[in-house]
């Protein structure tokens, strides 16, 4: 069974789905019609290549263009989680690119290689959209670790220096403010797996459906990339925020007021 196409005129139909949303939000006051019409025409352009790209990618199955594909969403996701989550990436940049890399690498790697085995380990049907649904998760996990983690730090600057005067080490005076950091990144994730089959349908799920995938053969999928995407988002938050410490940190243990972004 093949999935029913949505032609040109019926893509009209959904873009016009937008109109009610604008209306409402313009009828209470809020004027955001120029951040709407922008971020819908980002999106379609961007998918729209994006499809085009993968569309080759796809037809040509080099490891090569499949491992440079996925080196520019790491690189595109190092450069995000620290623009949304407040640090200056000159200095963060290479830590939190380290973690994303070896956990998204690793888990990737343990689920094609290893549960999948495909023919070909670099065959891009399975590679790309794995790595690339791996890596959006454990990218707002990470920016919720760091921005947790910093802000904690900048609230409680008198807490964590006392814990310091008593005599504690850095890592034991920042331990509270890490634990709840690595809490909230991976809560997220946690309560979709609690949930997942009974508050809604997974998109991965949902999308293997709609291919004609025999619906417990997408079950399998769905909970194979959830492990993934648990594994991949707690080892990336506590690698970036433990890097993170050596960098943010001048040699009397006080944070660099110059690696934060001011708001």
């Amino acid at each position: 069974m093949e999935t029913l196409d949505i032609g040109l005129p019926q893509m009209a139909l959904l873009y016009g789905l937008c109109v009610l949303p604008w209306i409402l939000l313009w009828l209470i006051g809020l004027r955001l019609s120029r951040d709407i019409g922008i971020s819908l025409l980002r999106m379609s352009l961007q998918l729209a290549l994006v499809g085009i790209y993968l569309k080759t990618l796809f037809t040509l199955n080099n490891p090569w263009l499949n491992g440079l594909w996925i080196l520019v969403m790491l690189i595109v996701a190092d450069i995000t989680i620290l623009k949304r989550a407040g640090l200056k990436a000159r200095y963060f940049a290479l830590a939190t690119f380290t973690a994303i890399a070896s956990s998204i690498l690793f888990s990737t790697a343990y689920l094609v290689i290893l549960v999948i085995q495909p023919t070909h380990f670099y065959d891009a049907r399975y590679i790309v959209p794995l790595a690339g649904m791996i890596l959006g998760n454990c990218l707002q996990g990470n920016v919720i670790a760091l921005e947790r983690f910093y802000s904690a730090l900048r609230k409680n600057e008198n807490e964590y220096a006392t814990f310091l005067m008593l005599g504690a080490t850095r890592w034991e005076a920042v331990q509270p403010y890490f634990r709840e950091a690595i809490k909230a990144a991976i809560n997220p994730t946690i309560a979709s797996m609690g949930t997942m089959g009974l508050v809604s349908l997974p998109g991965m799920m949902t999308g293997q459906i709609l291919g004609g995938s025999e619906p417990w053969l997408a079950v399998k999928y769905q909970i194979a990339i959830m492990i993934c995407i648990f594994t991949s988002t707690t080892i990336a938050s506590i690698i970036n925020l433990k890097l993170s410490l050596n960098i943010a940190f001048n040699a009397f243990d006080v944070l660099k007021d110059e690696v934060i972004n001011k708001a």
